[in-house]
């Protein structure tokens, strides 16, 4: 692509960061500082499930805690 065409069309948004984040010789963007949620784990990598499980019982359990300050409850 040549200068006058990338002037026409210049990146916004998410392009132009992960452009910069490229243009800095960070090959990798989801290992930019500021990406909090999305790592790059080694292949073959997988979470365990119980993770979630134990997500489903903790939210599980705080919504039954907060309904109990409901009045007019049996």
């Amino acid at each position: 692509m040549s200068a006058t065409q990338e002037n026409a069309h210049p990146h916004t948004g998410a392009l132009a960061v992960v452009a910069d984040a490229v243009a800095v010789n960070n090959p990798d963007p989801a290992r930019r500082p500021d990406v909090l949620f999305r790592v790059r784990r080694e292949e073959g990598h997988q979470s365990s499930p119980w993770w979630a499980i134990g997500a489903f019982v903790g939210v599980s359990a705080v919504v039954l805690l907060l309904l109990s300050f409901v009045p007019g409850g049996a």
